[in-house]
């Protein structure tokens, strides 16, 4: 599908136009708001959608990971679902940038209120990125949209895991990826929503330091039984990605 011209989509003050490196696709970011990191890519690299599956992005932010799938991918239809709605408009945009407007659509609302937008049993995949931090850990600022995508102040895990639930369709599969200090809750929350952790991976930054990532697979309603699968390392040294982190970024 041809991407629609640049001068059809109007930039915000500070916004710019990054390159995905992906099927010429481009997206809008604003470096005073909040850009994507390399978490919401690995996750694209980890989550799995078959042929004529649909996806929900809860959390979704600039909207890369459905872009970013849908690149990757043969699923159906994808959906981003953000709270902040200039995040929203801005994802909307990079929707448009890239003429997908008949494959990713982009809505505005409250995880809380997800089972009335679309309906129980709706999507066959979810991912998320969703807020690491609970309550004062690490520094909030002053920035109000960096604040809420970072700490957990307009949803929470249970949130998400509670609605995910709700929306995936019977064995549907769930894509998170959080930090490891929070493992045991995120196990204890999901299994709780009858989300069951079946494949798991550690991001490593160096092979020799402590993972800071985990990329998480729950089926709903799967039997216990979960695959740790070999770590992720993302620098071979300093400033030098291993061949794995080039292969994701499509390089």
């Amino acid at each position: 599908m041809e991407n629609q011209s640049l001068t059809t989509i109007e930039l915000r003050d500070g916004e710019r136009i990054d390159d995905l490196q992906r099927n010429g696709y481009k997206i809008i970011q604003n470096k005073k708001k909040f850009c994507f990191g390399m978490d919401a890519v690995l996750l694209s690299g980890f989550a799995s959608v078959r042929d004529g599956e649909t996806v929900l992005d809860i959390g979704t932010g600039t909207g890369i990971i459905p872009i970013l799938l849908e690149a990757k991918t043969g699923g159906r239809h994808f959906t981003g679902l953000e709270i902040q709605e200039e995040s929203a408009e801005m994802a909307a945009r990079s929707v448009k940038l890239n003429g997908l407007e008949d494959k990713i659509d982009i809505v505005t609302g409250d995880i809380k209120n997800a089972g009335e937008l679309f309906g129980p049993a709706s999507f066959d995949v979810i991912t998320t990125n969703p807020p690491y931090m609970i309550g004062s850990h690490g520094l909030k600022g002053d920035n109000i949209e960096k604040t809420i995508a970072r700490h957990e102040i307009c949803c929470t895990l249970e949130d998400i895991a509670r609605e995910g639930s709700r929306l995936l369709k019977n064995k549907g599969r769930f894509y998170m990826v959080h930090r490891p200090f929070r493992m045991v809750e995120i196990f204890g929350t999901l299994t709780k929503y009858r989300l069951e952790p079946k494949r798991i991976k550690l991001v490593y930054p160096f092979i020799d330091k402590e993972p800071n990532m985990i990329l998480i697979e729950a089926l709903k309603d799967g039997n216990s039984r979960v695959t740790v699968e070999k770590p992720l390392i993302v620098y071979k040294e300093q400033g030098i990605y291993t061949d794995e982190i080039y292969s994701i970024y499509g390089y």
